[in-house]
């Protein structure tokens, strides 16, 4: 029997009571999160400043946090969940993906090792192993081969881990080399989160080279081996490349078999970034983005974008784990164990940057078993034929143009008057909460993104934007530069 404590930890009957308001709230506001705007409309400090100063001395009833979370955080949020929400990529947060990520909280466990929990790890390479059968990416991503995956927080994380991989598997091969004469390759339209992860991996600027990209922003392998090849004259020593499969700007997607061959020729780490666009490859008809996929040597996506599972979720998978662990792999004594030392479990935090890690694959599971494979796939075919719909209604229109043609579920297009305009009637559309878009510049043209994704979207609200638009059009001067 538990001894009381002095502590007012809350007992399981008081937790159940509380719970239950919890849960209420998020139905709640599940079910209203429409009615909210879209962009929170507090000012700077208005939150800060509606909050004590100072912690409490003594613990408050729990009723009064509940107060203050519907008084004061709510209307500061800006509601991702909210089928209005058009900006950036979404994120999802769907009632399955919750609960998981709950169970996860309730059981409290640290999965750092397989033997802090076994069901941590085993079910994490379950789930990535169906994923690669669901996105039908290269069997060499999959656990039974001499690859694998692991659930990163982020894409941010995913790419740093691929590149201290990369620079750690150069330094090895090449006992003699500086890890300041190191060069990696990205484009212009490269996640701004890959030069991040390489300035951490202590990759200077001067080391970064970016390639020139096409008509369509994507990097032209030309200009990718005519720089690797005058570095490699100038004593120098390539050993990344990172290619983009939907970029966020454009979602345009770098050619992969052609910047793959030359990757593998030279002997650079390949890592594709999948981030948003590689959850569309669950459908069939969109396996077209994977082509050359089987070439790179790291590949990662976020489920929290598009596959109705809430943040944080991204899957890392690499073609050599042995390079991955090796990299990350550190094994002072406390950690040491018999499980471990037999070389037959995985231990997941020589696969990532950070020593401990949460049950991250249970609200991944719960996604995949409630809706199964055919509802994902329903989910992202409705978003991209919300996009064509809206994009067919642009090209009609009189006042409004496509930037370029839908891509998936993302649509680019601005006012025909010019760059003032279409900003103006962007920050016009944020201001009123109605929904919210945001932009983006290409070629020198203010451009509004235009991003179909949020769980609750349907036509309707595509429809309720469009005309939103057009009322903001409504009111600008046509005559702006």
């Amino acid at each position: 029997m538990r001894s009381k404590s002095k502590l007012p930890h809350l007992s399981p009957d008081e937790f159940r009571k509380q719970g239950r308001q919890v849960i209420d709230l998020i139905a709640d506001y599940m079910e209203n999160v429409e009615s909210y705007p879209v962009l929170s409309q507090v000012a700077p400090k208005d939150i800060y400043n509606q909050l004590p100063p100072n912690p409490p001395i003594h613990g408050e009833p729990f009723e009064n946090v509940m107060e203050d979370v519907n008084r004061i955080i709510l209307p500061g949020l800006t509601h991702w969940q909210s089928p209005n929400f058009f900006a950036y990529f979404p994120t999802h947060a769907s009632g399955p993906s919750i609960l998981g990520d709950l169970l996860s909280s309730g059981f409290g466990i640290q999965g750092m090792l397989w033997s802090t929990s076994p069901a941590c790890t085993e079910l994490e390479t379950l789930v990535l192993d169906w994923m690669v059968e669901i996105a039908g990416l290269p069997q060499r991503f999959r656990s039974s081969s001499t690859g694998g995956g692991v659930i990163q927080d982020s894409a941010s994380s995913a790419s740093l881990c691929a590149i201290v991989a990369a620079r750690e598997r150069i330094l090895q091969r090449h006992s003699n080399i500086a890890s300041s004469s190191l060069i990696a390759y990205v484009s212009g339209h490269t996640h701004s989160s890959v030069e991040k992860g390489l300035k951490i991996a202590g990759i200077e600027s001067s080391q970064i080279r970016r390639i020139d990209t096409d008509e369509n922003f994507a990097m032209l392998p030309f200009s990718l081996k005519k720089a690797i090849q005058a570095d490699q004259q100038n004593g120098s020593v390539p050993f990344f490349v990172c290619a983009t499969m939907g970029t966020t700007s454009s979602l345009a997607f770098d050619p992969l078999p052609e910047i793959g061959e030359i990757a593998n020729a030279e002997n650079l780490w390949f890592h594709v970034d999948g981030a948003h666009a590689g959850s569309a490859a669950v459908c069939p008809e969109f396996r077209w983005i994977l082509s050359g996929l089987e070439t790179a040597d790291s590949y990662c996506f976020n489920p929290h974008k598009w596959l109705l599972t809430n943040f944080d979720c991204d899957l890392l998978y690499v073609a050599d784990r042995n390079a991955l662990v090796d990299a990350l792999t550190f094994s002072p004594e406390y950690l040491k164990n018999k499980a471990s030392e037999s070389g037959e479990v995985y231990d997941y935090n020589g696969w990532q940057i950070s020593l401990g890690r949460r049950f991250r694959s249970l609200k991944l599971w719960f996604v995949i078993r409630h809706y199964g494979v055919e509802g994902l796939r329903v989910h992202i075919r409705m978003h991209c034929q919300l996009a064509t719909e809206f994009a067919n209604w642009i090209e009609v229109d009189n006042e409004f143009e496509l930037f370029q043609p839908p891509i998936l579920n993302l649509v680019l297009f601005h006012h025909k008057a010019g760059n003032k305009a279409t900003q103006s009637i962007l920050e016009s559309l944020n201001q009123s909460g109605k929904l919210f878009l945001t932009h983006t510049v290409l070629n020198d043209t203010y451009v509004i993104r235009f991003s179909i994704g949020a769980i609750w979207t349907e036509k309707v609200h595509v429809e309720a934007a469009w005309n939103q638009i057009k009322l903001a059009a409504s009111g600008i001067d046509h005559q702006s530069p």
